[in-house]
């Protein structure tokens, strides 16, 4: 069975915050996950350089890449 979260960014730190950030205006509650994070608190060493990843619901994704490209200062398509 699949999950019903979509994974609509990875990348530093800042930029993963702001994403979230601009989500929660919207209405949007998105899922921030930190691998080096989680590695480190199980006790392996990780380089991850704190990249995280931003998640959101299937049902939120258009919503959310419209927010993507806001951010990264893309254009739609």
């Amino acid at each position: 069975m699949g999950s019903n979260y979509l994974k609509i960014y990875s990348g530093n730190r800042f930029t993963a915050q702001q994403i979230e950030n601009k989500l929660k205006e919207i209405g949007i509650s998105a899922i921030l996950k930190d691998e080096s994070e989680s590695a480190r608190l199980a006790g392996f060493a990780a380089n991850m350089d704190g990249e995280l990843e931003v998640h959101v619901h299937r049902d939120e994704h258009d919503r959310a890449m419209a927010v993507i490209r806001s951010v990264l200062g893309q254009k739609e398509d």
